[in-house]
């Protein structure tokens, strides 16, 4: 029998996934794949292109694609609270943006996603999004409110905390719930075409990043050095921005992530026709390909 080629699997770019990967960078553990790093809008392009075999997706994009795509259960990059990686950058409140020019990074979709919805939901205004190369230079230039995610978003917050707006915050205020980010998934045509490999590669997978989660959750300081090699910033910072964020797909962060999805549809921004469930665990998930 020939080998089964290895899976490639997407990696988000920012980081915000260090909790989730740092055993594989720091030589703990082996990840039984190929990682293909990108930012998230890239990752959901190329996953459904076919580009990748398993990969984070932005929550807003799985939503969209739900009948399309099978979830990976038990991991995620969420918030409970504070995000501190999707930033509005305005001089301004966002609730007075209304009529007002926003530009937002074309990296993001679910960021772009929730931020519609808290000012459709909240605000009372459909806000004027629209999609720039570099949303803080426009900033920076003329004074213009932007959105922005991952590094570029932390960088921004810092360097304009005055006018930062946490776009977790603002979610958490508006509804009290979790919100959810990112997802791991796989194309589920995929499974079905090639269903020994994907068995297999699965079945090494989905244990590999569940143990890197632990390793992450258990060794805290060195994730942190970690990330200060590849990004530095003030001391202190990342050991709050980790406890900021989960990586969790558990009951809580799922009921605030279908919270989203029926929001979105109430107000328009996704397909009121699409159906969200619950993830499975990936164990049952693995056992059913």
């Amino acid at each position: 029998m020939a080998p089964i080629p290895a899976l490639r699997c997407g990696r988000i770019k920012y980081t915000n996934d260090l909790p989730l990967y740092a055993a594989f960078d720091l030589g703990v553990l082996e990840f039984p794949g190929v990682l293909i790093d990108a930012v998230p809008s890239e990752l959901n392009r190329g996953l459904l292109a076919g580009e990748l075999d398993v990969s984070p997706v932005s929550s807003m994009f799985y939503a969209q694609h739900a009948d399309e795509l099978a979830l990976l259960g038990g991991i995620c990059i969420g918030s409970r609270r504070e995000a501190k990686s999707i930033q509005c950058i305005s001089a301004v409140h966002p609730r007075e943006l209304a009529g007002t020019r926003i530009a937002v990074t074309t990296e993001s979709a679910t960021g772009r996603a929730l931020f519609d919805v808290i000012c459709r939901s909240g605000f009372g205004f459909t806000p004027s999004l629209e999609s720039s190369d570099d949303p803080v230079a426009e900033h920076e230039r003329d004074g213009t409110p932007c959105l922005v995610i991952g590094d570029v978003a932390i960088d921004a917050a810092f360097a304009h905390p005055e006018q930062a707006h946490d776009v977790g915050t603002l979610w958490y205020g508006l509804t009290g719930a979790d919100m959810v980010y990112a997802l791991w998934a796989m194309r589920k045509d995929r499974v079905a075409e090639q269903p020994e490999r994907m068995r297999a590669a699965l079945q090494a997978i989905v244990p590999a990043l569940r143990a890197s989660a632990a390793f992450g959750r258990d060794h805290g300081d060195e994730v942190v050095r970690l990330a200060q090699s590849q990004r530095p910033r003030p001391d202190g910072f990342y050991e709050s921005y980790y406890r900021a964020l989960n990586y969790d797909y558990d009951e809580q962060a799922q009921d605030g992530f279908l919270r989203f999805c029926t929001m979105a549809q109430a107000c328009g921004v996704l397909d009121a026709g699409v159906t969200i469930g619950r993830a499975p665990e990936s164990p049952e998930f693995v056992d059913r390909v």
